[in-house]
C-alpha cells in the first residue's frame, strides 16, 4: 500500500475516534505522495485520496504557504454537479502568505537601539529598512535608509532608531496579492501580521519582483515553444489534414490553420511517420514526440498555475526546449 494511503487512512480513523490526527507541514504532506510540488497532476491526485478517505485539510494544502503547518478535519458532504465531484480549490486567491518573505520573522531593533547599531545591522544584512518593535507583537515603526536620510537633510538629531522610524503599513497574510501590490508600490515594503498580531514577515518590492519573475518566465517559455511549433508546422499540412487532429467530440469548433489546434492536437497531427515526414526536419521522431508530450504536461501545471512555482528541472526542460527551436529556425528548416 502506497504511504500516502497508509496515512491516509490512519487519520481517517482517529478522526472517526474523535482524536486529532498529528499536524503536518505541506511540504511534508506531500512527500507521502512522492511530490515536492503542487502541480495541477499532484493536486488532483491529493485531492482524489483525500476525498477516498472523507479528508480535508485546513488550511487548505494547495494555498497554504509551503512550510505551514495543515490540520485533518472530516470533510464536508460534497455538492455533486451530474453526479461530478467539484475540484476547484476552497480559496483560489493568491495571497501575500504565499510569499516565503512573508513567512520569515523579520529581525528588529528596540526604540532605545543607538544609531550605529541600526546601521551596522542595516548594512551587515543589507537591509534596506529594520521594524522598530518591543516584542514580536509590539510594533513601533520602521526605520530606513530613506528615514534616516530624510532626519539628517534636515539636520533633525539622531541618536536612537526612535528619532528616525517612520510609521508603516501593515497587511495581514490573507491579503489579496493583488491589492498587496499597490501597498508595496507605494511604500517598496509592507510588514505582514497574523490573526493573533505576531509581526510574521516583511515583503518589498524586490521580493515582488523575483517572485512575479519566477512566475512570469514559464508562462513566456510555453507561447514561445507554441508559437515555434506553429512555426514548424506552417503550410506543411492539407486542411483535412489539420481537422484529422482535432481532439475526438469537438465537431463544432473549425479548424483552418495550425494556430488553431491545441497542443495535444499539436502532437496527434504529427505522431503518424507519414506526416512526421512533411516536416522535413532530420531529427528523431520518437524523441521529439517525447518532449513535446513533456512540454504538454508542463504546460498543463503552468496555465493551471502552481503557487510553488515550476520545478527547476522543468524550468531548465523549457528553456532548453525553447533554445533547441530557435535553432530549428536559425538553419531554416522552421
Amino acid at each position: 500500500m502506497p504511504q500516502s494511503e497508509e496515512k491516509l487512512s490512519a487519520i481517517a480513523e482517529q478522526l472517526r475516534r474523535g482524536v486529532a490526527p498529528p499536524k503536518e507541514s505541506v511540504r511534508t504532506f506531500l512527500l507521502w505522495f512522492d511530490a515536492e510540488r503542487r502541480g495541477y497532476r499532484v493536486v488532483r491526485k491529493v485531492r482524489n485520496a483525500l476525498r477516498r478517505h472523507g479528508i480535508a485539510t485546513s488550511p487548505d494544502f494547495e494555498w497554504a504557504y509551503i512550510e505551514r503547518e495543515i490540520s485533518f478535519v472530516k470533510a464536508a458532504p460534497e455538492n455533486h454537479a451530474h453526479g461530478i465531484p467539484d475540484d476547484s480549490a476552497p480559496d483560489p486567491t493568491y495571497r501575500i502568505s504565499s510569499l516565503s518573505s512573508a513567512n520569515r520573522p523579520p529581525i528588529y531593533v528596540a526604540p532605545d537601539a543607538t544609531l550605529q547599531q541600526v546601521t551596522t545591522i542595516m548594512l551587515s544584512n543589507d537591509f534596506s529598512q529594520l521594524p522598530v518593535m518591543t516584542g514580536p507583537r509590539d510594533l513601533k515603526g520602521v526605520v530606513s535608509w530613506k528615514s534616516i536620510g530624510t532626519r539628517l537633510a534636515l539636520k533633525k538629531p539622531i541618536a536612537t532608531a526612535r528619532d528616525c522610524m517612520d510609521e508603516t503599513a501593515v497587511l495581514g497574510t490573507s491579503e489579496p496579492m493583488f491589492s498587496a501590490i499597490a501597498v508595496i508600490a507605494s511604500s517598496d515594503y509592507v510588514l505582514v501580521q497574523k490573526a493573533d498580531k505576531t509581526i510574521c514577515g516583511i515583503v518589498t518590492a524586490s521580493d515582488l519582483t523575483e517572485q512575479f519573475r519566477l512566475l512570469a518566465e514559464p508562462f513566456l517559455l510555453v507561447g514561445e515553444i507554441e508559437n515555434g511549433v506553429r512555426r514548424l508546422l506552417h503550410g506543411k499540412f492539407t486542411l483535412v489534414e489539420l481537422t484529422a487532429a482535432k481532439s475526438p467530440g469537438d465537431e463544432g469548433r473549425v479548424i483552418e490553420t495550425p494556430a488553431d489546434l491545441t497542443f495535444g492536437e499539436y502532437i496527434r497531427l504529427i505522431e503518424e511517420p507519414e506526416r512526421w515526414k512533411k516536416l522535413n526536419i532530420e531529427i528523431d521522431r520518437v524523441t521529439c514526440l517525447s518532449q513535446l508530450n513533456r512540454v504538454k504536461d508542463i504546460r498543463n501545471d503552468v496555465m493551471h498555475f502552481d503557487p510553488d512555482g515550476l520545478d527547476d528541472d522543468d524550468l531548465k526542460f523549457l528553456r532548453e526546449f525553447a533554445q533547441f527551436l530557435k535553432k530549428l529556425r536559425d538553419v531554416g528548416v522552421a
